[in-house]
């Protein structure tokens, strides 16, 4: 992955961590700056829940989703993509069942 993806990946982890923030999750925050992992959570600080960001302008919605579950194996997480395109709305992706 090129410097230039990586910086807009950071960039949208960034900015949904503000947005949850916003909402009322103050713990909301990147985990990649504190403790990330390859599989670790892009945004943690939501109980329960497996944060996988994407900021793109398009997205392979079950490619992400089998991220988010792959990445969450081995917890009681639930995994979730988050997902937002160029003034566009944030949106969630999770499987009805959870």
């Amino acid at each position: 992955m090129g410097q230039a993806s990586r910086n807009k990946g950071k960039r949208g982890e960034l900015e949904l961590s503000h947005e949850l923030q916003h909402l009322g999750f103050r713990t909301a925050h990147r985990s990649q700056q504190y403790c990330g992992t390859a599989s670790s959570a892009d945004v943690i600080g939501l109980p329960s829940v497996h944060i996988e960001c994407k900021r793109s302008e398009t997205l392979s919605v079950y490619a992400a989703y089998e991220q988010a579950v792959k990445d969450s194996v081995g917890s009681s997480d639930i995994p979730v993509v988050m997902h937002r395109r160029s003034r566009r709305p944030w949106l969630v992706i999770m499987s009805l069942s959870d």
